[in-house]
C-alpha cells in the first residue's frame, strides 16, 4: 500500500460495533484517522453521505470509499493488509466457517436477548431473556473449547475474527455486573470464558480500545432509562 492511502473509521467510543474495526486496524498496523459521530444528535455529513442506508457505524472509509458493517469491515480488513499483521481470519476454510458461524450466532441471537431483557419492563420477560443470555454463553463456552483447542483464543494464540466479534461485548457484559449485580461471566458455569475474557481485555491489540468499565457503566444507566421512557411511549 502507498504512502497516499487514505484510511478514515466513523464511529462511537460506546459501540460494541465501532470497536471491532478499530482491534483490526491495530493488529494489522494501519495508520487511519478515527473521526467520534453523535448518534443522538447531529450525524456528520460524511456518515449520511458514506452510510445513505442505515446511518449507523461503524464506516471504514478506504481511498473515499466506504465499508459497512463491522465484521465486513473486519474481513475488509484483513483481506486489504494481508500483507500486514497476523490473519485475522482462519487460513482453513472450516475454520473460516465457523468463526463465521458463531460470530453470527452472536450478532444474531445472543446480543438481541441480552438487548431485549435490558429494556424490558416485565420482569418476566427479562427472566426469560436473560436465560436465553445464559444458555447462550454456555453454548460459546463449549465452541471456545473446541475451537481454541487449550489456546488463549478463538484465534488460538492471537486474537482473531471469533475473538473480536465477542469480544467486542466483554466491557458492556463486565458494566452491566457492576450496574446490576448480573454474574454473566460466571467462573463456576464458564470458567474458559471467563479466563479468556480477562486475556482478551489484557491483550495489546485490546488495550486502550476497549472503554473503561465505569465509563460504560455510567453510560448503560443512562442509556436504559433512556430506551425505557421511549418503551413507555409506544
Amino acid at each position: 500500500m502507498g504512502d497516499t492511502e487514505e484510511v478514515k473509521l466513523l464511529g462511537v467510543w460506546f459501540s460494541p460495533y465501532a470497536i471491532r474495526p478499530k482491534i483490526a486496524l491495530r493488529i494489522k498496523s494501519v495508520d487511519y484517522d478515527y473521526f467520534e459521530e453523535d448518534l443522538f444528535g447531529s450525524k456528520s455529513e460524511l456518515l449520511l453521505k458514506s452510510n445513505p442506508v442505515h446511518k449507523k457505524v461503524p464506516v471504514l472509509i478506504h481511498n473515499n470509499k466506504p465499508i459497512l458493517e463491522s465484521l465486513n469491515i473486519v474481513e475488509y480488513i484483513d483481506e486489504t493488509w494481508n500483507a500486514s499483521g497476523p490473519s485475522i481470519l482462519p487460513s482453513h476454510p472450516h475454520d473460516r466457517a465457523q468463526a463465521r458461524f458463531w460470530s453470527a450466532f452472536v450478532d444474531d441471537k445472543w446480543f438481541p436477548a441480552l438487548k431485549a431483557a435490558a429494556i424490558t419492563k416485565s420482569e418476566e420477560a427479562k427472566e426469560k431473556g436473560m436465560k436465553e443470555v445464559e444458555g447462550g454463553l454456555l453454548q460459546l463456552e463449549e465452541a471456545f473449547v473446541s475451537i481454541s483447542k487449550g489456546k488463549p483464543f478463538f484465534g488460538g494464540e492471537a486474537i482473531g475474527f471469533m475473538d473480536i466479534c465477542l469480544g467486542s461485548f466483554v466491557g458492556i457484559l463486565k458494566a452491566r455486573e457492576k450496574l446490576k449485580g448480573e454474574k454473566l461471566l460466571d467462573e463456576s458455569k464458564i470458567p474458559f470464558l471467563c479466563k479468556w475474557a480477562n486475556e482478551f481485555l489484557s491483550d495489546n491489540t485490546v488495550k486502550n480500545v476497549v472503554p473503561e468499565i465505569d465509563k460504560v457503566v455510567e453510560f448503560l444507566g443512562e442509556l436504559e432509562v433512556r430506551a425505557q421512557s421511549a418503551v413507555s411511549k409506544t
